[in-house]
Order: C-alpha cells, then sequence, then structure tokens
C-alpha cells in the first residue's frame, strides 16, 4: 500500500453495523462497502455484540437496527450518548413509528428498509457533516387586513398555514387567525427557508412551533404549541418521511 493509499484510508469512515437479521446485515455490509466515503465496515448481530466492539474500538458512525432481541437498539444509542466521544447513530429499520424516540437521542439519520441505495448515501453524506440544519423562521412581517385596518404580523409568530382555496390562513401562536390572498403553495416556495415545511396537502407547519410529533395506529400528527393547550395537527403519509428526516436534522443541529 502507497502512502497516498494510507492517507486516502484515514480519511474514510470506519463503520459499526448492527442488525439481526442476516440478510439485512449483509446487504447494508455490501452497500456501504460499495461506497468510496467508506474505508471500513465491521458487522454484528447483536447490540450486545455491538456495545462490546465499541468497547474495544473506535468507530466513526454506527448503522443500528432497532428491534433486536435483548438490548434494542434504542437502549444501545442511550448508552452510547454516555460515551465521552459518543459515535454519530443512523438508526435503520422497517418501523416508522421509532422516528420521535431516534429524534430525542439525536440521530443523525433514520433509514427505512428496505434500504435504498442512494437513500443510503444521503445518510453517509450526513454523517460526514453535510447538511445544513433548517434555519429558524425570522421576523419578517406579513401585511394582513381586517375589518378594513391592516396589521402586521410577524412570521416568527405563525405556527402552522392552512389552504382555503386561493387563500391561505395564516395561525399565531396567539390564538389569532388572519386570511390573505396567497395560494398555499407560493407560501411554501417562499418560506421555505424561514424553516416552514408542509406536512399534509393543505398545511404548512413552523418547525420552530412543533413541540411534539405523535405517531398511533399508523398516523402522524404534529402539536404545534404547548403539549397540553397546542393544536394538533395531521401529517399524511406521503410528507411523513420528509418531515421526519427534517426533524431528525434539526434535532442533530440543536434546535
Amino acid at each position: 500500500m502507497t502512502g497516498l493509499d494510507k492517507l486516502d484510508q484515514l480519511r474514510r469512515l470506519r463503520v459499526l453495523v448492527v442488525d439481526d437479521e442476516r440478510p439485512a446485515l449483509d446487504e447494508l455490509t455490501y452497500l456501504l462497502d460499495a461506497d468510496d466515503r467508506v474505508g471500513e465496515v465491521i458487522a454484528c448481530q447483536s447490540a450486545t455484540d455491538g456495545l462490546r466492539i465499541l468497547r474495544e474500538r473506535e468507530v466513526d458512525c454506527v448503522f443500528l437496527d432497532i428491534q433486536m432481541p435483548g438490548l434494542t437498539g434504542l437502549e444501545l444509542a442511550e448508552v452510547l450518548g454516555r460515551f465521552k466521544q459518543p459515535p454519530p447513530v443512523v438508526f435503520v429499520t422497517a418501523h416508522e413509528q421509532h422516528a420521535v424516540d431516534a429524534f430525542d437521542l439525536h440521530a443523525v439519520d433514520y433509514v427505512l428498509k428496505p434500504v435504498r441505495p442512494e437513500r443510503l448515501a444521503e445518510a453517509v453524506r450526513r454523517v460526514l457533516g453535510g447538511t445544513s440544519p433548517a434555519p429558524a423562521a425570522t421576523d419578517a412581517q406579513i401585511a394582513v387586513e381586517r375589518g378594513g385596518v391592516t396589521r402586521f404580523v410577524d412570521r416568527g409568530d405563525i405556527t402552522h398555514v392552512e389552504a382555503q382555496g386561493d387563500y391561505a390562513r395564516l395561525h399565531t401562536a396567539a390564538g389569532d387567525n388572519y386570511l390573505v390572498r396567497v395560494p398555499l403553495t407560493t407560501l411554501e416556495e417562499d418560506w421555505a427557508e424561514a424553516g416552514f415545511h408542509r406536512i399534509h396537502r393543505s398545511l404548512l407547519v413552523a418547525l420552530a412551533h412543533v413541540t411534539e410529533v405523535r405517531s398511533e395506529a399508523g398516523r402522524t400528527s404534529v402539536v404545534v404549541g404547548s403539549a397540553d393547550g397546542g393544536t394538533e395537527l395531521p401529517v399524511s403519509r406521503r410528507h411523513t418521511r420528509a418531515l421526519r428526516d427534517v426533524l431528525v436534522r434539526r434535532a442533530r443541529a440543536g434546535g
């Protein structure tokens, strides 16, 4: 091996993959091994073995299944969080309902099975730090009219936006709402950089105001405002994965 080859290997990731199902483990190992950014893949079939390996060797990241016999992937991630320098964790699972727990554990990413190569490549990119956090809503003011009076509402106070034909209804944290003659699709495009995200064909939500994500019986919703007195908004199946991804990135960035 030449000096340049050694330098290149040092720059590449050493990855630990943990999955109790051999076919899934082999597939994930194969896909990661084929990625030029990965230098070494260590594979094992239990969280207990994974923990032993992590105590003996340093790795750059862990790709971790969630539902496993004995110590689960979530429990292993909790243990890793107590390490002096915990490795980044990417959850790889067939079960979408654990996404909220993954957010709480500051996972770098949450990849659903069956794993697509391009989706796995994106997870590796996030491990390497290529994802920028979603910007918070700015204090741009929106002109609204009510009873012949024009008021100016801070965009940062808007929790969500509801489509009403060619109009959009702006809802604020104070409980007020205003109708503006702007289609929801226009606001989705114009306000994306301010942290507004489509969660339903008729709803945008301000990510900065999301206080809770709920998953029950295959349905997902978010709460804006306080968990007790807030507003629960439905998330369509079509938009659930994208919402999960953006929330993971925000959690990783600490906000």
